[in-house]
């Protein structure tokens, strides 16, 4: 390294998050919600009525993360008696984790139990994954992609995106899954070798969002798949999908 990649390298400083998985947002993140116990059954009714993606169920007291769009109305007409936190670990492999409920308050986490063996012994050192937009927005492709920027820097992990579904691990899914990419995920998924993984990433491919009822929306993949991670989101953030990552491989952030 000569003198001047030294004085740059003193300038700049460090510019990546050095522990992923203790690092702190802003309070204004809005990452795991959480539902006050003393919420009385009418709040929860409004709150159920102006929910624009039908996360919530007033009757059984629980906000299902992988509808809720983040919006926050949910917390302005019940007065922060539903609150969102600013945890961003919120990625799980078990969808019934996904339902917050008033009840309980905490942290969400994956189920060990439920982790394919094949997936740790084989892709726990390296991971490449395809990622397909069905019908996305964009905005959770460009939190993706901000995973391997220099402030997250993923590839650290050995886990990077790959153009061709033939090089990759697994398919990351972003989008509500609409019928005109329906034939395209299938011809990537198979394309793919096996053992193989199955992420969806963000609010729209968990459950198909706003876009849910929508005439365009065909989401029978997901009845022949089982996905192997879920990472809530609207859009996802960078910590959220790389730390619901190294989990689900058993890996640590600070390697």
């Amino acid at each position: 390294m000569n003198l001047l990649e030294l004085k740059i390298s003193s300038a700049h400083g460090v510019q990546y998050v050095k522990n992923l998985e203790k690092a702190t947002l802003t309070p204004l993140f809005r990452g795991r919600p959480e539902i006050d116990t003393n919420i009385s059954i009418q709040e929860l009714q409004r709150a159920e009525t102006i929910c624009p993606s039908k996360a919530i169920n007033a009757k059984m007291g629980i906000l299902n993360l992988g509808k809720c769009v983040f919006c926050k109305e949910c917390e302005f007409v019940t007065q922060g008696k539903i609150r969102f936190t600013n945890d961003y670990k919120i990625a799980t492999n078990d969808p019934d984790c996904l339902l917050i409920r008033k009840e309980i308050s905490s942290n969400i986490r994956l189920n060990e139990n439920a982790i394919r063996k094949e997936i740790r012994s084989y892709f726990g050192r390296a991971l490449k994954l395809r990622q397909v937009s069905s019908g996305g927005d964009n905005s959770n492709e460009l939190e993706l992609y901000a995973a391997g920027n220099v402030n997250f820097d993923m590839g650290r992990f050995g886990i990077e995106f790959v153009a061709s579904p033939r090089h990759a691990d697994g398919l990351v899914i972003t989008g509500p899954l609409t019928k005109n990419m329906a034939g395209a995920l299938n011809i990537c998924y198979e394309a793919m070798p096996s053992p193989k993984l199955l992420i969806l990433a963000g609010t729209d491919a968990i459950s198909g969002g706003m876009f849910a009822d929508s005439e365009a929306i065909d989401r029978s993949f997901l009845t022949k798949y089982k996905a192997d991670l879920y990472v809530p989101g609207n859009p996802v953030h960078p910590l959220t999908f790389i730390n619901g990552l190294l989990y689900l491989l058993g890996r640590n952030a600070m390697e």
